[in-house]
């Protein structure tokens, strides 16, 4: 079985691109920089695709075509970001993204999924096994440039600090933004850089209610106009960390999200 390569089709100087040289990145966005992403697709044509924009990016970038190979690849080159198609042949992308969150060594790396536009169960289960964001197909590349970049500034960079830091205090929630902690009835909780970020802006615009496409931008750092349920699936998420707490965070059907103020009756 051969191991992932480096994608074989570009000239060296598609991999030298300068950074901002494509659609999707800032010019001045130094913290992913270089970032090692594996794509995983089994038609070559679209593995092309995605790794000649992710390279103008000034990416590096590494192909598998299939889940072992995938697994393979993470485990032993442990890359920054993976994008990952859901119709592998034989392991499924669903199959995939279960072993490398089960695998201690792979289970942090951020994944980025390629689903059919119809697929809308298959994303669902996607996202509930960990998946950060997902593309559908067909894609533009503009999306796709925006939604690894958001994902890669998610966690490459430490959690949210604020220079002196200050306490956000809600009923039971409670949260030093100075060192990125966070409990909730005197509990700490276990939250992921993304899972902090939203919570931390729900409870500053505490009463307020906050669509998806304004928390997307808060919190995700995106501000295309794009359909997505990755806020409904961190909320659920997150709540599910909240334990007996968890319905502070109402949900305003038609509408979005609101962190209460009084105590849920």
């Amino acid at each position: 079985m051969p191991a992932a390569q480096t994608y074989p089709h570009f000239p060296a100087d598609v991999f030298r691109a300068p950074i901002g040289a494509g659609t999707g990145r800032p010019a001045d966005d130094r913290k992913t920089m270089n970032a090692h992403i594996l794509v995983v697709d089994d038609e070559p044509d679209i593995s092309a695709l995605v790794a000649y924009h992710l390279a103008k990016e000034s990416y590096r970038v590494r192909t598998a075509a299939s889940g072992v190979e995938a697994i393979r690849a993470a485990e032993l080159e442990r890359p920054d970001l993976i994008v990952l198609d859901l119709m592998l042949p034989g392991m499924s992308g669903l199959q995939v993204l279960e072993e490398l969150r089960r695998r201690p060594e792979t289970q942090d790396i951020p994944v980025i999924l390629l689903t059919a536009r119809k697929e809308e169960q298959d994303r669902i289960e996607g996202l509930r096994l960990g998946a950060d964001d997902y593309v559908a197909k067909p894609f533009s590349p503009q999306e796709l440039i925006l939604r690894v970049g958001a994902v890669l500034r998610r966690v490459l960079q430490a959690p949210p600090t604020v220079q002196g830091g200050k306490v956000v205090r809600v009923g039971p929630f409670w949260v030093d933004t100075g060192a990125a902690r966070a409990e909730v009835s005197g509990r700490s909780l276990d939250l992921t850089p993304t899972e902090y970020k939203l919570l931390l802006t729900l409870m500053e615009r505490r009463g307020r209610v906050q669509n998806r496409r304004q928390l997307l931008e808060a919190v995700w750092e995106v501000t295309a106009n794009i359909a997505t349920r990755t806020v409904d699936m961190h909320v659920q998420r997150l709540r599910n960390k909240l334990g007996d707490e968890a319905e502070w965070i109402e949900t305003v059907r038609g509408f979005g999200y609101r962190f209460r103020t009084d105590p849920p009756r």
